[in-house]
């Protein structure tokens, strides 16, 4: 009996012993490397995406009706102001103005005899010796001569007008596309497009701002600039950087209320020829920001709900201060301090960001200078996770020379 009483008890203690918890092992911090957020002076360019604008395009429309006679240039080329164009069938226009020249011969006839009635009855009429009706007769026999006369001359002008519409010429230097048109077929007035001709040197570059940067570009318009200023560059469809500098040409009048845009024209140099118009290409404003900013690796930065964040190590036994942010890392610190586990805590800072450049970031606002910046491991880290240092921590921030070599490529 005793014995059984034994094994009872000793199988209780057993199944007690077995029913106790395990003690839970300790959080193993993550580890990270660091970097120090420091200010420097760092070469960039804000970049806009941009088209190429002539500054001068018209299409070519036909003034008068008829079959193309002849085409006289080479599609593409450049042509000069003035130049022949297209010949439309003259024979029509040419008649027409041969009869113009016809009836005015003949009304300027008629106002001479008219004009020799009026004198002579005129005479008559001051000695008495013709009825008053026919003097008046004779006067308005002459205006209506003279009336004849202007109207015909205005024929002519109109006959002469057309006749030199149905010869096509460029209103201006430039540069003309691929004919419309070929010889023998009819153009109507007004609506057939003939071709487009467009000036090519220099050329417009159009980009949109917001809003907000309205003010800065208008004092980049007041800034002087000389020819070798590389405050405006354009990067061409390959990425090459065109050889010339810009200028702003116009500021558009009104903001777009729906998208808050305003359009801004550059003007180019195009001695060569390399723009052409319609080009895609990305507009680089240099930087003239003198002030240092903190630039530190974009690998670093946290995306969540369209919203920026990284992480900020810090030695937790620090003093207790009045803010929250601060207050939670002192009560952390106090709780690190009596579980004896390693002082380094990574915390989520909110911050603005500012331009790429290259691999690194610029930031406006969040962080202070000297802050130790988690660099590696931040997917795996939360608000005070527990740190260890990495065997490639730094204490430099990002170096200016990878930020200016990466301002300095051809976009």
């Amino acid at each position: 009996m005793n014995r059984v009483v034994s094994g009872i008890i000793l199988i209780a203690c057993l199944a007690l012993f077995s029913c106790k918890p395990k003690p839970v092992p300790p959080t193993l911090p993550t580890p990270v490397n660091l970097i120090t957020a420091t200010a420097q002076r760092v070469l960039y360019y804000d970049k806009y995406p941009a088209t190429t604008q002539a500054l001068s395009q018209v299409n070519l429309l036909p003034e008068v009706q008829g079959y193309i006679t002849a085409i006289n240039f080479i599609e593409g080329s450049n042509v000069k102001k003035g130049q022949v164009l297209y010949e439309i069938d003259k024979r029509l226009y040419e008649a027409a103005l041969n009869t113009a020249q016809a009836n005015l011969k003949v009304v300027q006839g008629t106002l001479l005899q008219a004009q020799q009635d009026a004198d002579r009855y005129e005479y008559l009429n001051s000695q008495n010796a013709v009825a008053k009706q026919l003097y008046d007769h004779a006067v308005i026999t002459l205006q209506n001569s003279k009336s004849q006369v202007q109207a015909a001359d205005e024929a002519v002008k109109t006959a002469k007008t057309n006749l030199t519409y149905s010869t096509i010429v460029a209103p201006f230097d430039g540069t003309i596309g691929f004919s419309q048109v070929k010889l023998g077929n009819m153009v109507t007035v007004g609506q057939t497009v003939l071709n487009t001709i467009s000036t090519n040197n220099p050329m417009a570059v159009d980009f949109l701002i917001n809003e907000k940067q309205l003010m800065a570009f208008e004092g980049l318009e007041k800034r002087k600039q000389d020819a070798h200023d590389s405050l405006f560059t354009i990067a061409l469809p390959d990425n090459t950087l065109y050889p010339h500098t810009g200028k702003i040409s116009v500021i558009d009048r009104a903001v777009d209320p729906q998208t808050g845009a305003l359009r801004i024209r550059l003007e180019f140099p195009n001695p060569d020829n390399a723009l052409k118009v319609g080009m895609s290409c990305v507009v680089r404003v240099h930087n003239l920001e003198p002030a240092p900013v903190l630039l530190i690796p974009g690998k670093a930065v946290v995306e969540q709900m369209g919203e920026y964040f990284v992480f900020v190590a810090k030695d937790t036994l620090i003093p207790e201060h009045a803010d929250s942010t601060k207050k939670k890392e002192a009560e952390t610190a106090k709780a690190d301090t009596a579980q004896n586990v390693p002082k380094l805590r990574a915390f989520q800072k909110k911050v603005m960001l500012g331009q790429t450049i290259g691999p690194n970031v610029i930031i406006k606002s969040g962080i202070d200078e000297g802050d130790q910046v988690v660099i590696d491991g931040v997917q795996l880290l939360h608000d005070g996770s527990k740190i260890s240092l990495g065997k490639q921590s730094s204490k430099e921030g990002a170096k200016p020379e990878e930020a200016k070599t990466s301002a300095n490529k051809k976009d």
